[in-house]
């Protein structure tokens, strides 16, 4: 893609292995999930307990798809032109 660059992962595929993240977790917001899966598990996984960690995920998680849905859609655009 022209506009886009691909994220850079900032967490190794090892340091998601020793923080045992499934699969499906392992994505470009993995790195926020370490510590608030450590918060969850410190706090006996209280709702209110780890706020600021949940929302950093979930932004980082909106943002992403986001990022992914103006990929798709300028791929639409462009087979529409062709």
């Amino acid at each position: 893609m022209a506009g886009f660059t691909e994220p850079e992962m900032k967490i190794s595929a090892q340091e998601m292995a020793e923080a045992q993240l499934p699969l499906r977790y392992r994505d470009y917001c993995a790195h926020m999930l370490v510590p608030l899966n450590k918060c969850r598990h410190r706090t006996m996984y209280m709702p209110w307990k780890c706020e600021e960690e949940r929302h950093l995920y979930e932004k980082c998680q909106y943002d992403d798809f986001m990022r992914r849905s103006r990929m798709l859609a300028q791929i639409n655009e462009a087979k529409s032109q062709q």
